[in-house]
């Protein structure tokens, strides 16, 4: 896409039109045409993604085998998956610490989803439920 970009810039095309056309941001268009100025079609090449991933593959695997075990295997009273107990499980099997969102993306990457029932159960007793939010301090 960039690429494509510095040849469009070679015909002196509007970076406007250039956004439009490649659905980016005009913010986005100035910085590759700024590159291009300043090193050509060389400095158009991507340098990778901004962020890697906390977790290996290898670590994701055991992460996986971890949550096969089911919340319990782990010492909680109940059958959910939390992300903030998912992220807890993260920080006691490879001591990385990292926030919700660093948890959700990997997992919504190898297909995981988040799932919540369709209907309240029938025999739900509205008394006995109490709502407590998981607490983990923030890494920020």
């Amino acid at each position: 896409m960039r690429h494509e970009a510095g040849r469009r810039f070679v015909h002196g095309e509007k970076t406007a039109l250039i956004a439009k056309d490649f659905r980016v941001s005009e913010r986005s268009v100035e910085r590759w045409r700024r590159a291009w100025r300043e090193g050509g079609m060389d400095a158009l090449a991507s340098t990778g993604p901004p962020k890697l991933p906390k977790l290996s593959d290898g670590q994701f695997d055991e992460l996986e085998e971890g949550l096969a075990l089911g919340p319990a295997g782990h010492g909680w009273e109940d059958q959910r998956w939390t992300l903030a107990r998912i992220r807890a499980l993260i920080a006691w099997k490879f001591q990385i610490d990292c926030s919700t969102v660093a948890v959700w993306r990997p997992l919504h990457r190898h297909g995981w989803s988040g799932q919540c029932p369709a209907r309240r159960a029938v025999e739900r007793d509205e008394g006995a439920v109490s709502w407590k939010k998981d607490v983990w301090p923030q890494a920020e």
